[in-house]
């Protein structure tokens, strides 16, 4: 099959219209479900944001369907019942919250607002700073590939793709080592635990672990802002993670963990497997798709849609539930920049949507402001929010 760019966005579309035959269904599942399409699925639709009437492509009959159709959830395809890629829901699934029609429905063209930036600001970078147990800092990007340092029976290097890797190169065990990995406002970095854990660390955070874990009973880290993890089965020692108040324990799972000091909650989110989370003596187990909020020392566990606490690791915003202040955080940790609410600013603001966290500080800007409730103003590092 020919799989070229305009053969995808015209099956694409004629799905979108209810016009798409069996064999073109089929064909559509084949570029859905190969990764190597992804970025082009991704483009129909994201594309498609930053456009506000009749371009080439989708236009606002075919995304009225497209919606509806992916609400639907499963589809028929090569005789099976399958559930749509849940990145194409996440694109598509748009909804209305508060009485704000956005992007699949038509818009009144009087509310939208076509700011033209005459400022822009670009969008954070994979690096981070290493701080070795004795005090030695190393800027991970300026480093070179390969070795940057050996400890405790560990070397540590770079990857090509700038990950931080941790190889055990000694099983003797020595005095207990603990090494630091910061990310400031604009950055985000990887790393590869002594135990083959991977962590991703988001903007704004601080993450401290063993050189290793040789000799430890468990496997501790302690985490300031965001980080997802995905760690490696070891029965006999428990991974914990402890940021604030909170302890979470796993045995080898995924999940992610936000507990930034600016915000008033602290959140983990299980993608599979089960964590037992702790604070001052009480606990709970959560189990896949649930998210434990804890504030002012309470745990509250809800089901959840864990792609939008994830979003972030796979280079991407997905604005859904949270309101608009906790969003603008997240753009502000991730562009560098201050924040400024003016006097008429939404208060009570809440809307969905879905881009790269590749673009420009600009593209997200007018995402928002397409709802025509909210407009924005760049100078400098500083952004200004007004209604």
């Amino acid at each position: 099959m020919d799989k070229t760019n305009n053969r995808l966005q015209e099956i694409f579309n004629r799905y979108a219209d209810k016009m798409a035959s069996e064999e073109e269904k089929n064909e559509l599942w084949d570029y859905i479900n190969d990764p190597v399409f992804a970025n082009e699925i991704d483009a129909l639709i994201g594309n498609d944001y930053e456009r506000i009437h009749e371009e080439k492509g989708i236009n606002d009959q075919q995304r009225n369907v497209l919606l509806k159709n992916v609400f639907k959830q499963t589809t028929h395809a090569k005789g099976k019942t399958r559930t749509l890629w849940p990145r194409l829901i996440a694109a598509a699934s748009i909804v209305l919250i508060s009485g704000i029609t956005f992007y699949f429905y038509q818009t009144d063209q009087k509310n939208q607002q076509q700011t033209v930036y005459q400022q822009d600001v670009s969008p954070g970078r994979n690096r981070a700073t290493l701080t070795l147990a004795n005090g030695e800092t190393i800027s991970i990007t300026d480093a070179n590939t390969g070795n940057i340092a050996s400890q405790s029976g560990v070397r540590i290097s770079k990857t090509a793709d700038g990950q931080i890797v941790y190889e055990i190169i000694s099983h003797k065990s020595g005095k207990t080592a603990f090494n630091t990995l910061t990310t400031a406002r604009g950055e985000q970095t990887r790393l590869r635990l002594p135990d083959g854990s991977l962590v991703y660390l988001n903007a704004a955070s601080v993450l401290k672990y063993p050189t290793s874990f040789a000799g430890l009973k468990n496997r501790p880290v302690e985490l300031s802002g965001e980080a997802y993890f995905e760690i490696s089965k070891d029965k006999t020692h428990p991974f914990i993670v402890s940021s604030g108040k909170q302890e979470v324990e796993v045995l080898g799972t995924h999940f992610n963990v936000n507990a930034y000091g600016d915000e008033t909650t602290v959140k983990t989110t299980l993608l599979e497997g089960s964590i037992r989370l702790s604070t001052n003596g009480h606990s709970e187990i959560l189990k896949p798709n649930e998210q434990a909020m804890l504030a002012n020392d309470q745990i509250n566990i809800s089901k959840v849609d864990p792609d939008e606490a994830v979003a972030w690791k796979n280079n991407e915003f997905l604005f859904r539930n949270d309101d608009f202040k906790t969003n603008m955080r997240k753009i502000a940790r991730w562009y560098d920049i201050e924040v400024i609410y003016e006097a008429n600013a939404p208060e009570n603001f809440r809307f969905g949507g879905f881009l790269s966290r590749t673009r420009n500080l600009s593209a997200v800007l007018r995402l928002m402001e397409k709802t025509g409730a909210v407009h924005f103003r760049i100078e400098g590092k500083k952004l200004y929010v007004s209604k």
